[in-house]
């Protein structure tokens, strides 16, 4: 539920985005409603309004959550500035990249890599497993980065769509390997659950 409440600012921007500018009036004010500039700054509220509803509810951001936050702010105020569309093109690649380097700077700074710091209570792996699941974020992150830069760049017209779906669609796939990669570990830990039970008297008593 969370994740696609991330979404949502994304999902917005591409509605807007779809549609043919039109004046709008609102409480008076009138402006113009539809393609990349009003997105943008429909994108930067909504992703302050979402962001601020999770920091109000937990009392906290992650890292990866502070670096979309920024990023949207960054590129959208800069772009609304320059009234540059160029300029809103590189915040998904920038934002991967940068996940990318975290995650690699992981494996030498802290005592565990991200991949294990985030799923590392769900299952108990060796850490040279944990080293190749951090790189496969890693070069996720990275393709992920170089794909929506590409598409941006050569093919203006499905970039917006890319950026929502394509990005959508192999972060998809990187969680589904990676659950493919980890399962054998999953089924141990529910064996090693299950082990007492197993050796507990019949009628719960000993």
């Amino acid at each position: 539920m969370k994740a696609f409440l991330e979404y949502i600012p994304l999902i917005i921007f591409l509605l807007i985005y779809k549609l043919d500018p039109r004046p709008v009036e609102i409480a008076g004010m009138a402006f113009e409603l539809g393609g990349i500039f009003s997105a943008t700054a429909v994108l930067m509220v909504s992703t302050v309004l979402i962001y601020g509803a999770f920091w109000l509810k937990t009392g906290a951001l992650s890292r990866m959550q502070w670096i979309v936050v920024g990023a949207v702010l960054v590129f959208g105020s800069s772009t609304l500035l320059l009234h540059s569309e160029a300029v809103l093109k590189w915040k998904a690649p920038v934002v991967n990249w940068i996940l990318a380097a975290i995650f690699l700077g992981s494996q030498w700074v802290g005592k565990t890599n991200m991949a294990q710091a985030m799923f590392g209570q769900m299952v108990h792996m060796p850490q040279r497993r944990w080293t190749v699941l951090n790189m496969g974020w890693v070069l996720t992150f990275f393709l992920v980065g170089c794909a929506n830069l590409f598409v941006a760049f050569t093919f203006h017209e499905y970039w917006v769509d890319f950026k929502v779906f394509g990005s959508m669609g192999m972060l998809l796939i990187a969680t589904v390997l990676q659950i493919f990669y980890i399962y054998p570990y999953l089924q141990e830990v529910e064996e090693a659950g299950a082990e007492p039970a197993a050796d507990k008297p019949p009628g719960g008593t000993e």
